[in-house]
């Protein structure tokens, strides 16, 4: 519901928009989700070894700066760390699986998941090189996109992260969500200070966003070298 929407109480108050139909959304299921290109299902112990290999392929480990733990140095480490996150039924991790290898090469996860309002967050995402800047991942976050509006009925996706962390501020507008604003000392991690980022996809903005990503991620966009013809953000309307 917009700001346009508004009206006034029997007081002359204002007040949001009328929602007589909303109910509270069910969580989102542990189902796989399937794409032309990548598959998100539950991230388990077993994807560690193809993980750690993913992200073992980056030179060092910056691809963790602006998250809560560093790279894992063994395999140990990762499955250890796999275990930690998905002990925390409060957020449902996926693993990102490339379909043509059949391989796990990232992971995110739908979190702060609130049903009663309508919200749930995207986070914790973490791409080794092989997931980085590729059809994968965009369409991973279609799936996501797909099962908390079209699937589930949700009214607001959200996606924070560093106010300091820039690739992940790009990606975030490049994906479609709007900029919220800044929440200034939100977060102490890495005995750091973090300002943190807002942005949001509401479930009006979803429809032409979701014809945005259909369009982008068709074969008939990508050259034979797999360079797209158009970007995704010229699909998508202007804030």
């Amino acid at each position: 519901m917009t700001e346009a929407a508004a009206r006034e109480n029997a007081y002359g108050q204002p007040i949001g928009g009328a929602l007589p139909d909303f109910a509270p959304r069910a969580l989102p299921p542990r189902a796989p989700m399937q794409g032309r290109y990548t598959r998100l299902e539950p991230l388990e112990v077993e994807h560690a070894e193809d993980l750690y290999s993913a992200m073992m392929l980056a030179p060092d480990g910056r691809a963790y700066t602006y998250l809560f733990e560093e790279r894992p140095d063994s395999l140990e480490a990762m499955q250890a760390r796999i275990a930690r996150m998905t002990s925390d039924t409060s957020l449902l991790h996926h693993a990102v699986i490339d379909r043509s290898t059949g391989r796990a090469i990232g992971h995110a996860a739908l979190m702060r998941i609130d049903p009663t309002h309508g919200v749930v967050e995207v986070g914790h995402i973490t791409m080794s090189p092989l997931l980085q800047r590729t059809r994968m991942a965009t369409e991973m976050m279609a799936l996501f996109l797909r099962r908390v509006f079209d699937e589930l009925g949700y009214r607001r996706f959200e996606w924070k992260c560093d106010s300091l962390n820039a690739p992940s501020r790009r990606a975030a507008t490049r994906f479609g969500f709007q900029f919220e604003g800044i929440f200034r000392q939100a977060v102490v991690y890495k005995g750091r200070n973090r300002d943190t980022a807002w942005y949001s996809i509401l479930d009006q903005e979803w429809p032409t966003l979701r014809m945005a990503y259909a369009t982008w991620l068709e074969p008939a966009n990508f050259d034979e070298d797999g360079r797209q013809r158009t970007a995704l953000q010229a699909a998508q309307p202007r804030p």
